[in-house]
């Protein structure tokens, strides 16, 4: 009698549940960056509000830290009142609003430059700064409404401003308005082809990826790294757009760079860890996969320093299975394995236990997994396993009938059922 399920077959079901929840995590993360100043003829440029999407916790890459934590996210100049040619006189003293603006009394200059907007509606400067407030008070939604409304005015006043626009971007993206972000983005980062800004050509990556432009969503955040080489987030970006081309070697190299730059990126880990696992599976040079899930056990164990839900810990679990230390996967995940947790977590549970030749306890395991996942052949492949190797045949005949049911065309299942079938009673 041998133990006759690959490590490979152990970890397929495994694999597709820890990437899901890698990419839910990261993509319902909102963002947090901050972009440094920049001038421009037409007006002093706002340093831009906004949070990368994709991020688990990870601390602003370094082109997007601000020198000074107290620092405005915006700076905005007051235009001096010009005659409206829209319908009416719409021009409003802003100076105020401005001025609250910049000591950082957002929600203040939020109100006087909506109480503005209110009396002079063809005032765009009232609608730019009330936008720019919100936008530091993270309020996407409305920040994106009343820039649109600027935008607008100034489009209409043929007064068009470049930093407006590109608040508006960024703004969309906030909000989660891709398709309305991506032409200002797009605008932004064609302007000025000798001055290119890693963080506009960064958003404007963000609106191509979540509209499905992944190669041109590709080529802008390379262009970023190749900007900036640390920044983190657009390496997460290019390691889930290798990853899904299945491309292991490239999401790794990507994962590897985000987490050197940010130690504390929980999505890139958790991605990190997956690839590993699902790189030593795939692999025929068996000291190469033993060099893999040796590497995801070190990304798993920086994983679970920063996040110890069962979703963390079952992954580290299987990164230990990998590599052969069953005493300590089925330590780590005893820990996930609450009322709550899910088939997978405990069929791991049970192959720990059963690799570490602790058989009751895998048995335990494997009939609460085979409760919650029915249907999961390798269950019963393990669960017949541990009944038949502690000579409860009748057991591992009923686990081993279960699964061939399910694969009926499996001949390990076939072999298993002939093996036993006469010592069952």
């Amino acid at each position: 009698m041998s133990r006759f399920t690959p490590i490979a077959r152990l970890f397929a079901l495994g694999f597709v549940f820890v990437f899901v929840i890698a990419e839910s995590q990261a993509q319902s993360t909102r963002p947090r960056r901050v972009r440094q100043p920049q001038k421009s003829a037409a007006t002093t440029t706002s340093k831009s509000a906004s949070e990368p999407l994709l991020r688990p916790e990870p601390t602003a890459s370094p082109t997007a830290r601000r020198t000074n934590p107290n620092d405005s996210l915006l700076d905005v100049q007051p235009v001096k009142p010009v005659v409206n040619t829209v319908g009416t006189a719409g021009t409003a003293d802003t100076r105020q609003a401005y001025l609250l603006l910049e000591q950082k009394q957002f929600a203040a200059a939020a109100k006087a430059a909506k109480d503005l907007a209110a009396q002079h509606p063809n005032d765009p400067e009232a609608w730019k700064i009330a936008g720019f407030a919100e936008l530091n008070m993270k309020q996407y939604a409305e920040a994106a409404k009343d820039l649109a409304k600027a935008v607008e005015l100034q489009r209409q006043s043929k007064q068009q401003d470049p930093n407006t626009e590109s608040a508006l971007g960024q703004a969309y993206v906030l909000s989660e308005k891709y398709q309305e972000a991506l032409p200002l983005l797009t605008a932004a980062t064609t302007r000025d082809a000798n001055k290119p800004d890693a963080l506009m050509i960064y958003y404007r990556g963000v609106a191509e990826y979540k509209t499905g432009k992944t190669a041109e969503a590709e080529k802008s955040f390379n262009s970023v790294v190749k900007l900036n080489p640390k920044d983190s987030l657009s390496l997460f970006y290019l390691a889930q757009i290798a990853l899904a081309k299945n491309d292991l070697d490239g999401a790794i190299n990507s994962l590897n760079r985000a987490t050197v730059n940010d130690a504390r990126m929980t999505g890139a880990w958790t991605l990190l860890t997956s690839s590993y696992l699902r790189r030593a599976a795939m692999s025929t040079d068996p000291a190469k996969a033993d060099a893999d899930y040796i590497n995801a056990v070190r990304s798993g164990e920086a994983l679970i320093k920063l996040r110890t839900d069962p979703e963390a810990i079952t992954l580290f679990g299987q990164a230990l299975i990998g590599s052969k230390q069953y005493a300590r996967a089925a330590a780590a995940l005893d820990r996930a394995a609450s009322p709550d947790a899910n088939g997978i977590t405990f069929y791991l549970l049970g192959v720990a236990h059963s690799r570490a030749a602790n058989f009751p306890k895998a048995i335990t395991a494997l009939e609460t997994a085979a409760k919650k996942s029915p249907d999961d052949v390798n269950i019963y492949r393990e669960l017949g396993y541990a009944h038949e190797v502690t000579k409860q045949y009748a057991k591992a005949l009923a686990a081993y009938e279960r699964g061939a049911a399910l694969a009926p065309n499996d001949p390990d299942f076939k072999e298993s059922i002939e093996r036993v079938k006469p010592f069952a009673k």
